[in-house]
């Protein structure tokens, strides 16, 4: 199961989650966990160890592209995968399919995010590495997609393997407890991705821990 925590621009430490992220990874064989952090810290978080992912990069390549985030600028500073049009960095599809190009160009995995199971097929045709369904309404909520309205991602697993059965599918969107990384995965989805409920905690390794602890 894959656990990517986004770190969004909340007013976490960092390298403190990253270490917490770390230091639980070590101490499982069922969970995959990544963490993203703002741009200017990638480097910082990667360097502690822990799998680092970009929040986005953008349909550009080296040259004139002021105030742009560069795929292989986010690469050479140590990511190896980024988040493409969350639900607060929403996208045109066609600099979707561009900043899905960049980021194979640079060598990152791909995870581009879509509100409901009909955007994720249309995502799922880009070719991405994996899609996450996350309803708008339920993100930094704390009720789970799973819990709310588990058809939505019953939904999206179905419609991403329609285009593409190599294509995972993560579930967003209020994920906080190990019952909802269950859940998620006995709906059918191959990971979550969640912020507030490790970014926000007062002990990020206590987070992480009680997510991973029923897999």
């Amino acid at each position: 199961m894959f656990v990517l925590v986004n770190l969004k621009t909340y007013p976490c430490d960092p390298v403190a989650v990253a270490e917490a992220a770390r230091d639980v990874h070590e101490t499982t064989d069922a969970a995959r966990i990544a963490v993203a952090p703002q741009a200017p810290h990638i480097e910082r978080v990667a360097e502690t160890g822990v799998e680092t992912w970009a929040q986005t990069v953008d349909p550009v390549e080296y040259g004139s592209n002021t105030g742009h985030t560069l795929a292989e600028g986010v690469a050479d500073a140590g990511a190896v995968g980024t988040l493409i049009n969350h639900s607060e960095h929403r996208l045109k599809l066609a600099d979707v399919d561009g900043a899905v190009r960049a980021a194979e160009r640079a060598d990152l995995e791909t995870v581009v995010c879509a509100n409901n199971p009909a955007q994720i097929g249309a995502a799922a045709a880009l070719g991405p590495d994996a899609v996450a369904v996350e309803p708008p309404e339920l993100i930094g909520t704390g009720t789970p997609v799973s819990q709310a309205d588990p058809d939505v991602v019953e939904d999206a697993v179905t419609a991403a393997a329609n285009v593409d059965d190599d294509v995972s599918v993560l579930c967003g969107a209020g994920i906080s407890t190990g019952e909802d990384v269950t859940a998620a995965g006995e709906l059918g989805a191959d990971g979550v991705l969640l912020a507030s409920g490790v970014a926000k905690a007062d002990d990020p390794r206590a987070a992480l821990e009680d997510l991973v602890a029923p897999l």
